[in-house]
């Protein structure tokens, strides 16, 4: 950037997992403009103490949040980066994107706040936080019209991901099996396994009671050691289950060559649709979080990713959803079976989820439109 007589710099804030595998890829494109990048770990902070979700989690970390808060504002005052770009984690990162913009120094977020989801009163609040917002979602930046923000569809990282990766043939697959292949994905924490898992696995003893001569093999990928540990301890409290079998990570090539799946409402059902593997969305959560979502969830029908595309954008969703109650093994179990018997349903299904997913294309690579789009708030400067 000729105009700032040195190389311009870039804080760059992504507070959990997700998002900092986003802002690493982002990170290395705006270095090679030439850019300076900082972030959260240059300040002494780790991912795993910012990723704290929840109500009571956070409050219990008040003053360490605040002692955050008050470090990266002196950074931003101190080191003066000529863009402050923050990736998901809203809660602290917008908070510190209007401290930034209030300083008359650029801020872009990149994956926008789910006020399609939430109450639409939050939507002139991100706006006037924001330089910038860089959507993932095709019908994003129409909810901040007239707001006076710059909002930008630039598709989603992940298609690109799933389109670079090797396609594995179905047979043989990783689990070994020459017969059907089931993932079950009960989530990532430990709470959202202990409520999910065992309903899954007494779908499968319906299954297996009802298919006798269906071969089948059942895997589930751990997202971590914890994770791992409590899957093993709940599947050995079962007994008469077809052979399950634990594999650390690896879900999205497990989901590529799994003739169906059940996984819990998350970035998963995404994946899922991605590489159209026929999925039935599961999720329970407690009776006072289930009563609170119901009444402040007011935008959307469905939870799952890709069924949100789907409604937004006009046509049916592709994803079944068994939530809370109607979450039962009963429910689950019919469903799978469907697909087990019909080859022409996993088909259609699969179908469904690649019309949902086209609409989360852009022209161009999600993250390299991203780093222009950071870089071209500069210009000026």
């Amino acid at each position: 950037m000729e105009s700032l007589g040195r190389y311009p710099k870039i804080l760059l804030l992504a507070g959990e997992e997700s998002g900092v595998l986003y802002a690493e890829r982002l990170a290395g494109l705006l270095r090679s403009r030439g850019a300076e990048i900082r972030g959260y770990g240059d300040y002494g902070f780790r991912t795993a103490d910012l990723a704290v979700m929840g109500f009571w989690p956070v409050l219990r970390k008040l003053f360490y949040f605040l002692g955050v808060a008050r470090t990266m504002k002196r950074a931003i005052r101190e080191w003066k980066p000529d863009v402050v770009t923050t990736v998901d984690y809203p809660g602290l990162n917008l908070k510190l994107a209007a401290y930034a913009k209030g300083l008359g120094i650029p801020s872009v977020h990149m994956v926008c706040p789910q006020v399609w989801a939430w109450h639409q009163g939050r939507i002139p609040k991100v706006a006037a936080a924001l330089t910038k917002l860089l959507c993932f979602f095709p019908f994003e930046p129409k909810l901040f019209e007239g707001t006076g923000l710059d909002a930008k569809f630039i598709g989603h990282p992940l298609v690109k991901v799933v389109e670079c990766e090797t396609v594995e043939t179905k047979s043989p697959n990783m689990c070994g099996c020459d017969g059907k292949t089931l993932a079950l994905l009960p989530g990532s924490r430990i709470g959202e396994i202990q409520r999910i898992l065992p309903r899954l696995l007494e779908a499968l003893k319906i299954i297996k009671h009802k298919a006798r001569n269906l071969k089948l093999r059942v895997c589930i990928p751990a997202a971590n050691d914890a994770a791992e540990r409590e899957i093993r301890r709940i599947v050995e409290t079962f007994k008469g289950l077809p052979s399950v079998e634990i594999q650390k990570g690896k879900a999205r090539e497990l989901l590529r060559i799994a003739d169906c799946a059940a996984v819990a409402s998350g970035t998963a059902t995404l994946e899922a649709a991605l590489v159209r593997c026929p999925t039935v969305l599961v999720y329970a959560v407690g009776p006072v979080l289930a009563w609170f979502a119901r009444r402040v969830i007011k935008g959307v029908r469905h939870v799952g990713l890709a069924n949100v595309v789907a409604e937004k954008c006009g046509f049916e969703p592709p994803m079944p959803e068994l939530l809370q109650e109607d979450f039962t093994p009963e429910a689950v179990a019919k469903q799978l079976e469907v697909w087990f018997s019909d080859s022409a349903a996993r088909s259609a299904a699969a179908k469904r989820l690649d019309d949902a997913m086209a609409y989360l294309q852009a022209d161009g690579e999600p993250l390299a439109i991203a780093a222009d789009e950071i870089m071209s708030c500069m210009k000026g400067r």
